[in-house]
């Protein structure tokens, strides 16, 4: 008889759960599917491009976030954090996948990019390796592979991680556009994510209702001589922490 919830951290992995492993997309079990994924350097997925996210470029274009310690979340080969390095941003750069690292990190040597890449989870590791404050934390693409019940320990990340005055920017997949609309209780019913989350600017800002609204929008669609990524399936949202907490 197995009687081992206690804690909310308990109760997250019991919710982890009741999905099938096939489905994770979040935990340090689901490394060898993104390995997978990040296998073939050539395939035509439009953020293997070495290119950083129009979004970022904007926001630093026009000084809306500050020069300082970044967090790039599920920074896959590097592409947002080698353009923060470049800019004099001091830059850990976690994913769960190896093999994502492994590319970020010759991507790094090529750019002689200054970068500290982590492996692993990041909800495990911020509070020892990913210490922080951090003045940004950026996220482009990992906040709608998340469970919504794991949509607390990312708030707790904030938490913890995002210095005063900080900034929150992350990309995330669109209603309407891209990923699934089901409400939230009909994933555990059938223990998929059906490849993401979708969400609304709506939704979007009453999960961060705790931190202010710089802007929100879609993702400007960029062509392929572009130096920039973007798509337009794509949400970009910049919160700010209050200075005095």
């Amino acid at each position: 008889m197995d009687r081992n919830v206690r804690t909310v951290d308990d109760v997250l992995r019991l919710l982890d759960g009741l999905f099938a492993p096939e489905a994770d997309r979040w935990t340090d079990g689901a490394a060898s599917w993104w390995d997978g994924f990040y296998a073939d350097r050539s395939k035509p997925v439009p953020f293997f491009v070495a290119k950083p996210d129009e979004n970022l470029v904007s926001y630093l274009d026009r000084d809306l976030i500050t020069r300082g310690r970044a967090l790039d979340l599920g920074c896959g080969p590097g592409r947002n954090a080698l353009r923060l390095a470049s800019l004099g941003f001091e830059v850990d750069a976690v994913d769960l996948s190896p093999t994502a690292i492994a590319w970020a990190e010759d991507r790094a040597r090529e750019a002689g990019a200054d970068v500290q890449f982590h492996c692993g989870d990041v909800f495990a590791l911020t509070g020892t390796a990913l210490g922080g404050p951090y003045d940004l934390i950026y996220d482009s693409g990992c906040f709608h592979h998340l469970p919504p019940h794991r949509r607390i320990s990312y708030l707790a990340l904030l938490d913890r991680a995002l210095a005063p005055g900080g900034h929150l920017a992350l990309t995330c997949f669109a209603a309407g556009e891209m990923g699934s609309e089901l409400p939230d209780a009909d994933f555990y019913g059938q223990s998929r994510l059906h490849g993401g989350l979708a969400y609304t600017p709506e939704s979007l800002r009453w999960i961060f209702s705790d931190l202010t609204e710089v802007e929100l929008r879609r993702m400007h669609d960029e062509p392929p001589e572009s130096p920039l990524f973007g798509e337009s399936f794509l949400w970009t949202a910049l919160f700010r922490r209050a200075t005095h907490l």
